[in-house]
């Protein structure tokens, strides 16, 4: 899949989906940059990286500066994207995002604004950072360097950067939603079970 997309093309993908992508992503792991992020919406000023119709991944990555300025990353790896709930929506409907993705799924606050701009959240590989590092082939922009690399913003030129699960997608549906659901319905069946075993083992 072609990064940025169109809303469109993240209407084309369904829960469950596995994609690679190409082209350019935006990654940050911190609190501090989203509220940065949110900053810049509220005072309706332009971030200092294009994100409106593009993404925002949480991939946070260990990094260094360069001789020349740069930066270079070492590797990268997914953040816990539920810590940044509170912020998702607002940043979803104004920057009109089309992709978001880390680990762990976001809440139904996010799902919302996610089917209601066009967007799907895309699930990393936890560990994979092998993987996610190899697939980076160009450091294109980074913003905000008084923060600590991985809270940076930081754009990418990426190929087959993946496989990535469509863990959200932009009809509302989500597969973690779903596995709470299935697990909680299991639950009290489970429970039951350890209560047999509990007392056949002290009969």
């Amino acid at each position: 899949m072609r990064f940025p997309m169109s809303p469109a093309d993240a209407r084309s993908l369904r829960a469950g989906d596995v994609i690679l992508v190409e082209g350019e992503i935006v990654i940050t792991a911190g609190l501090p940059t989203h509220l940065r992020l949110l900053d810049c919406a509220e005072r309706n000023a332009a971030p200092p990286i294009a994100i409106a119709g593009g993404s925002l991944l949480h991939l946070g990555s260990y990094s260094r500066d360069t001789a020349d300025g740069g930066l270079e990353v070492l590797y990268m790896n997914p953040t816990t994207s539920t810590r940044f709930n509170a912020l998702m929506p607002r940043l979803i409907r104004h920057y009109g995002l089309t992709a978001v993705g880390g680990k762990g799924g976001l809440d139904a606050g996010c799902v919302a604004a996610m089917q209601e701009v066009g967007c799907v959240y895309l699930s990393f590989l936890g560990g994979g950072a092998p993987l996610h590092t190899a697939a980076i082939r160009a450091v294109k922009e980074v913003a905000w360097n008084d923060l600590v690399a991985h809270y940076r913003l930081v754009r990418l030129g990426v190929e087959g950067l993946g496989p990535l699960t469509v863990g959200i997608d932009a009809h509302g549906n989500s597969l973690f939603q779903s596995l709470q659901a299935g697990a909680a319905a299991r639950m009290p069946e489970i429970l039951a079970r350890l209560a047999q075993d509990r007392e056949g083992a002290g009969a």
